[in-house]
């Protein structure tokens, strides 16, 4: 078994010391879904949930957990985040949205924990904003897609024969 990098001789967690290593540039797309109903994809269609645009502001939600991703998630370094954008997909067939989170940036480590976090962040918007139709909705299927850049080199979400 590979060492824990986040582990240190003691057994306790440390933040990865990546100061040896080279400045790259480094991209990661995550995605994820949330299941609305057929109401609420009405309504997110129509423009008319009662808080508002529920896109618009989950996407600037979105882009502003990537850029707070190292306040949220233990040991995880603080970026120059040069991009982030979060696109949205309706998928009518099975009432539910698609949200997809980029972000790039040249540093010593990747952003992969960003884009995780953007798409998190704008599908829990997506929540808030239209609970009061409904609270029957479901978050699911956040992962990483794809990833470029640094030592590990580039990686697409179904290449290693995963099964989930």
């Amino acid at each position: 078994m590979e060492k824990l990098t986040h582990i240190n001789e003691n057994g306790e967690a440390v933040m990865v010391d990546v100061s040896g290593k080279a400045v790259t540039a480094r991209e990661a797309k995550a995605e994820g879904t949330i299941a609305l109903g057929p109401e609420i994809l009405r309504m997110l269609q129509d423009g008319s949930v009662p808080k508002g645009d529920v896109l618009a502001a989950a996407r600037i939600a979105g882009i502003m957990a990537c850029k707070k991703t190292s306040d949220l998630i233990p040991l995880c370094h603080p970026l120059p985040i040069t991009k982030a954008s979060v696109d949205f997909e309706i998928l009518a067939e099975t009432c539910s949205v698609k949200a997809v989170c980029t972000v790039k940036t040249e540093g010593k480590t990747g952003v992969e924990m960003e884009a995780l976090t953007g798409v998190s962040a704008a599908l829990l918007t997506i929540y808030d904003m239209c609970k009061a139709v409904s609270k029957e909705m479901v978050i699911g299927d956040v992962h990483l897609v794809q990833k470029s850049g640094g030592k590990s080199g580039d990686f697409f979400f179904g290449r290693e024969g995963t099964r989930l």
